[in-house]
């Protein structure tokens, strides 16, 4: 491999809990999103039990994709789009999660939205779990604490494969499970976004019931696996994991090891995941901390039958790990502490464009599988003009540089990666904080955090650069 494969899948990623709105129509049911309110960088997202008066739910509307879809994918469509990243909310399908029968009108829309995408010639890649979990198996059943749901999602994940078997080709079982681990203490938000359940409320052994919770949903992500290639054995199927590569402070010794464990710890889902068995040096810290996730045979059959066809990556910035003896000067959002040597974006993100080379090559090394990156991108303000331009520069500038790592990556360290998606390529609402200036997007969308707008799309200048891109399949950076 020496440049780019002509059939390089170039696009972008969405979610549809941060674009779809339409939180009540069609059958859909409640979910956990629906209770996320609105905050900023400075004041964090809170995770209602039910929807308040006076309070700000930024899913119930998005950007209103739901009723547009034909609009923006036609959009996607002039800018040359390969590929194109959709979530499917479970809510929409199963409304409370354990229904007997799915919603149809769920079904229609995500087979409307698929047709709308091959008409483009887009090839969509399907993701089945991005934080969309019906609100009544939190309620019900306490999530994925509970191995019941697993049962309950591998019946979502049958239903949907099956309605649009021989349209999608390419599969992902989960967005970001890696997120929750008992060697770390967990924040609110990443529990909440991922399970419905809040750390600080965690009655019990909260160590373990991490554990469990992310031993489940690995379980039920090989357990998809198999069950979509039986469905359809011409399917690719991977899962996508959100990776913050850790640096060490200095060469000293002790942190080096300590950084190398920090990054480590992310990766013990893909062990599971791809190698056949979950990782034996997991088990041994779980006896450490007196945790029992419940394997049972029959489990470790099922890691053995679901191995991924390839990795996905979302990649935004690198960390350094903490450490003793030192001064911190700021904390990091994943719990490190910012890198002096980088630049950082407006929300204290740090712009690494070399940790996506540094990523692609320890994945690659690692596993041997082909790799696609599924988010990346630069949550910025952005000003429109008086002739209503957004000039994006920062943006470009910042996918040039993440752009040519990759293309390195590629080229001179001979990484099988066969796409690249743009979180997100028209402005949504922001996952960690609920806002909407937050704007990574091509398409400028007219919403504003404080609910004015008219929901209009508009091109930013990156959108002329991206098509350009994609039209030279990455020759012309």
């Amino acid at each position: 491999m020496t440049k780019l494969t002509k059939d390089f899948l170039w696009g972008g990623s969405i979610a549809a809990h941060q674009l779809e709105g339409a939180w009540q129509e069609d059958g859909k049911g409640p979910a956990i999103m629906d209770f996320a309110t609105s905050g900023s960088v400075t004041t964090p997202r809170e995770y209602t039990k039910t929807t308040e008066a006076g309070r700000h739910y930024p899913s119930h509307e998005g950007i209103d994709f739901y009723h547009r879809y034909k609009e923006d994918i036609k959009l996607f469509g002039e800018m040359g789009f390969k590929s194109l990243r959709i979530s499917i909310d479970w809510s929409r399908i199963y409304p409370n999660g354990d229904d007997v029968e799915p919603n149809q009108a769920g079904i229609d829309f995500y087979q409307n939205v698929v047709n709308e995408l091959l008409r483009y010639n887009i090839e969509p890649i399907i993701t089945l779990y991005h934080f969309e979990l019906p609100i009544n198996l939190v309620t019900k059943y306490d999530s994925w604490k509970n191995c019941q749901v697993i049962d309950f999602y591998l019946k979502f994940v049958e239903t949907m494969v099956n309605a649009l078997k021989g349209k999608v080709k390419y599969w992902v079982t989960f967005n970001e499970m890696n997120h929750i681990d008992p060697q770390t203490e967990a924040s609110d938000m990443f529990t909440y976004i991922l399970s419905g359940l809040k750390y600080s409320e965690l009655e019990g052994n909260k160590k373990e019931i991490l554990a469990v919770i992310g031993y489940n949903m690995t379980l039920a992500g090989v357990r998809a696996t198999k069950l979509i290639h039986q469905l359809d054995p011409t399917s690719h199927v991977g899962c996508v994991f959100g990776i913050t590569p850790k640096y060490p402070v200095n060469c000293d010794p002790i942190n080096v090891m300590n950084a190398f464990k920090d990054m480590d710890r992310d990766f013990y889902q893909i062990d599971a995941m791809c190698n056949g068995e979950f990782p034996k040096y997991k088990l041994r810290e779980y006896a450490d901390m007196d945790i029992d996730i419940g394997m049972t045979e029959e489990d470790k059959q099922a890691f053995a039958e679901g191995k991924l066809d390839y990795i996905g990556m979302n990649y935004y910035m690198t960390e350094v790990t903490r450490y003793e003896g030192g001064e911190i000067d700021e904390e990091s959002l994943f719990g490190g502490v910012q890198n002096p040597y980088i630049e950082k974006s407006k929300w204290g993100w740090g712009i690494d464009p070399i940790g996506l080379r540094y990523l692609l090559n320890y994945t690659y090394r690692r596993y041997g599988l082909p790799i696609i990156i599924c988010e990346n991108g630069l949550g910025a303000y952005d000003e429109v003009g008086a002739d209503g331009s957004v000039h994006d520069d920062y943006r470009i500038d910042y996918l040039q540089k993440h752009l040519s790592e990759l293309k390195r990556a590629v080229e001179e360290d001979k990484v099988d990666c066969f796409g690249y998606l743009m979180w997100g390529p028209i402005d949504l609402v922001s996952a960690t904080t609920g806002e909407m200036r937050k704007r990574y997007g091509f398409i400028y969308v007219n919403k504003h955090d404080d609910g004015t707008g008219d929901l209009a799309r508009s091109p930013k200048d990156s959108f002329y650069w991206y098509k350009n891109l994609i039209e030279t399949n990455g020759e012309e950076l």
